[in-house]
């Protein structure tokens, strides 16, 4: 017997709760099977089944109690899971910047290109959107309407923001065959996610592309945002194009300040967006 249950045999007799019962011990073994037989005296029955009565009771009862807390605690530990599921932390939107050079924050360190300074105010305002940078220097729309699939395979956009068409113009390219690039990029962003909000950056040509090709560029932006319903940004560069002090020896690439204006003239666009 387990003495922890205060029953035990020692040598022939019972003893239980203080007292001793007589009993005759005999172990009759089979293989590895041993049976304990006890004969208890008669005048000592009632008073054991007594004792083993409320012991089987209490016994009961404790592993009632037990049983019931843990079920409580599991009910706990249960619940808490479902509130945390139900509540799960807000999924940060993806905000895609797809550009050129200037979206790619050429001749800088990448935290001082203007998406990078856009993720940083975010930040501090609590916006929850991650800006990812999609900039690759000397980009066309040409260039960009075959990048933009695999682009778009990485992330999948809420907020799009395109600008690209600077070196289009720099290098002449027909403003038609510019508009179509631009509206096949936003069908495809369109076509990942159709509830994507598209903000399209316009540029203004070089003067020294002649009166006609300058007019017609400048249309592009107009017509393509009213074609595609998009939000329309006119003129990326506005503030820093043509001031020395905020661009690089080139005359054409922001510096770090010229950045920061960037990033504010894009920003007061993407408010209607957020």
């Amino acid at each position: 017997m387990d003495s922890k249950i205060f029953l035990h045999c020692i040598g022939n007799k019972i003893r239980f709760k203080g007292q001793i019962a007589n009993c005759n011990l005999r172990v009759y073994s089979s293989g590895n099977s041993s049976l304990l037989l006890l004969k208890i005296h008669l005048q000592e029955i009632m008073k054991l089944n007594t004792f083993l009565t409320s012991f089987f009771l209490m016994y009961t009862l404790l592993i009632s109690c037990d049983s019931t807390e843990q079920k409580q605690e599991n009910s706990k530990t249960i619940k808490t899971e479902v509130q945390q599921d139900s509540n799960p932390e807000e999924k940060r939107k993806n905000i895609i910047f797809f550009g050129n050079s200037l979206t790619a924050g050429y001749g800088l360190e990448k935290e001082a290109a203007f998406p990078s300074v856009i993720q940083r105010e975010f930040d501090s305002l609590n916006i929850n959107y991650h800006c990812i940078n999609a900039g690759l220097s000397g980009e066309t729309t040409a260039g960009g309407n075959e990048r933009v699939d695999w682009i778009l395979g990485q992330n999948k956009p809420d907020i799009f923001v395109l600008a690209l068409g600077g070196n289009d113009a720099l290098r002449g390219i027909s403003p038609e065959n510019s508009q179509q690039n631009l509206e096949s990029i936003i069908d495809k962003v369109r076509a990942s996610n159709p509830d994507c909000k598209i903000l399209l950056a316009g540029i203004v040509p070089p003067p020294n592309m002649g009166k006609d090709y300058f007019d017609a560029f400048q249309k592009i932006y107009p017509t393509v945002s009213s074609n595609k319903n998009t939000f329309l940004l006119h003129f990326l560069l506005e503030n820093v194009a043509g001031e020395p002090s905020l661009n690089q020896e080139d005359g054409i690439h922001p510096n770090e300040e010229g950045a920061k204006i960037l990033a504010q003239n894009v920003m007061k666009a993407l408010k209607p967006l957020l």
